[in-house]
């Protein structure tokens, strides 16, 4: 009887890295989509464009945090730790509660940006011309509210894979839509610019035009899902009709549950998009008393929310995924008790972000200029300092975004926010000295979220030990995949130095050199111990990738388990 518990406690492992990595990849191949149309949507725009593009969405992404994006997470925990339980129908009216109430917010939401964006855009944002791309956007806060409630009902049934290929569709439609709704806006708003003398008003309206495929794109999600939904209600219902459970949760108190679970939530990741907006306004401000005009300081801008940010969200999407994954899973193992396996999932979802994020943040150093030179045809110094100074923030935001989900599916839903409230204070102040004190303009938006993502980290960790009493395990987590990638850096720096110099050229150097990086790491991990054969072989098809790994002596001779 033991052996076949294990068995199906294995299987139960197995489907989590599954789903994690299913939902991993997916985001970032949509973070590779974005990377790709957004240096057609760069160039089209230009800097200024893209810096209101870029303030627009801020705004966009907060309202959305507040009015939507805390429900799939809320929704697949309450649903998960029903159907734990056994409790199907529960589960089930714990959707249609969450449907309801995001159908009313995401309205509420949606009315209130759109009439209000002049307003906002021009006392909050301080760049008036950002109300055309604020007002088509806020079009899109009602979609989004619903398929937020059916991505999170479908994680907490403990699938991923609708959500994932409705984040694929969701960009690909995206990208599509918004290089061409900017290119013809462009041409528009040049031509009304000439007429009324307003120089930006093409930028502007073509950065309406980019919103243009974010709107569009949730709207096909949604129907993907829907779609999907109708397909799998039989199953739910034959489900429901299995649940002999005589307890029926009430709507009233289903909502009640709901509220107090995504209050915390909204206001931990409302701090991580509210410092976003609050850094975009301060820099403004700051940049306007120090005499910067209007068109500097929003090219400047432009050239970090369209590519310094669109390059450090791509190995982020990862942690992301693996964050969503993880809730219901540990949520599941907390209302079983169960807690060597909470420990487990604790440890392999830290280490397989950090296996991700560390090579990201050491190729961003050795690749900074070269990948700028690569996507966006741009050799000048600003947005190549920008990115291999800020690239230790994709390790700091990974394991910051992974340990507040870890905390949320241990049922410690306060603790991200208060954490989160207290980086904000440091952060803010930072900022502060940053801009006014050594006056680096730009480069203090950097060095601020390096300071506010480090604060999370170290609160987190604190918070995870003191609350389930795991211990962070160092060595095969950061000092050896770190080994692995500055052995990857070094052989990286060479390759590119030596094809620069022999080939030359835009791209050859560049995409080789990321190519011999992936292998040289891959083998670094393998040949340092950074995956254990248990690691291994827990993978998606895993025994097979174990046995290739056997045959050409990618693994150590000597392991200690």
């Amino acid at each position: 009887m033991s052996e076949i518990q294990g068995r199906r406690r294995k299987e139960k492992k197995d489907d989590f890295l599954m789903q994690g990595m299913i939902l991993a990849i997916a985001m970032v191949l949509t973070k590779v989509i974005g990377v790709v149309y957004r240096v057609p949507l760069t160039n089209i725009l230009g800097d200024e464009g893209n810096g209101f593009y870029g303030y627009a969405y801020e705004v966009y992404a907060m309202t959305l945090m507040l009015s939507s994006l805390s429900i799939p997470t809320a929704v697949s925990k309450l649903v998960a730790a029903r159907v734990a339980m056994r409790q199907r129908r529960n589960a089930f009216r714990v959707f249609l509660c969450a449907f309801i109430f995001s159908a009313v917010v995401g309205t509420m939401a949606a009315l209130l940006i759109f009439f209000g964006a002049d307003m906002i855009s021009a006392n909050m944002m301080k760049s008036p011309l950002s109300a055309y791309a604020l007002r088509v956007l806020a079009t899109g806060l009602f979609i989004v509210a619903i398929l937020g409630v059916l991505r999170g009902y479908f994680q907490g049934l403990g699938t991923m894979l609708p959500t994932a290929v409705s984040q694929i569709i969701e960009q690909i439609v995206n990208a599509v839509v918004s290089i061409v709704g900017a290119s013809i806006l462009f041409n528009i708003g040049m031509e009304a610019g000439q007429a009324s003398g307003e120089e930006l008003l093409g930028p502007a309206y073509g950065a309406a035009g980019g919103t243009v495929g974010t709107v569009a794109g949730a709207l096909f999600a949604l129907l993907f899902l829907g779609f999907s939904f109708l397909i799998y209600r039989p199953v739910i219902y034959r489900q429901i009709r299995m649940d002999h459970i005589r307890k029926r949760e009430s709507y009233g108190r289903i909502l009640k549950i709901l509220l107090l679970t995504i209050a915390p939530v909204i206001f931990s990741t409302a701090i991580y998009n509210i410092n976003q907006i609050m850094d975009l306004t301060i820099f403004n401000s700051i940049m306007s008393a120090q005499e910067f005009t209007e068109k500097e300081y929003m090219a400047m801008q432009g050239i970090y929310t369209g590519k310094y940010n669109t390059l450090i969200n791509v190995p982020l999407a990862m942690a992301n995924g693996l964050a969503a994954s993880v809730i219901p899973s540990l949520t599941a193992a907390v209302a079983k008790r169960d807690r060597k396996l909470v420990h487990e999932k604790i440890a392999q979802t830290i280490r397989f972000t950090m296996i991700i994020a560390i090579p990201c943040f050491v190729g961003f150093i050795v690749l900074s200029s070269p990948l700028m030179v690569l996507l966006f045809n741009d050799e000048s110094t600003t947005p190549a300092v920008l990115l291999a100074v800020g690239a230790i923030t994709v390790v700091l935001y990974s394991y910051s975004t992974i340990s507040n989900s870890i905390l949320q599916g241990l049922d410690e839903m306060g603790t991200p926010a208060k954490n989160a409230g207290i980086s904000l204070v440091v952060h803010l102040a930072a900022l502060f000295i940053m801009l006014v004190v050594f006056q680096w303009n730009i480069y203090a938006l950097v060095g601020s979220n390096i300071v506010f993502s480090f604060c999370m980290c170290i609160l987190n960790a604190r918070a995870i030990r003191s609350t389930c009493g795991y211990h962070q395990e160092f060595d095969r987590t950061f000092i050896k995949p770190l080994t692995a990638a500055v052995i990857m850096g070094i052989c990286t720096y060479m390759v590119h130095l030596l094809l620069d110099l022999t080939v030359g050229g835009r791209f050859i150097a560049t995409i080789v050199s990321i190519l011999i990086a992936v292998i040289v790491y891959a083998v670094s991990v393998l040949k340092l111990g950074v995956l254990s054969n248990k690691d291994l072989k827990e993978l998606p098809q895993g025994q097979k990738i174990y046995r290739i790994c056997k045959k050409y002596r990618l693994l150590p001779r000597q392991r200690i388990f």
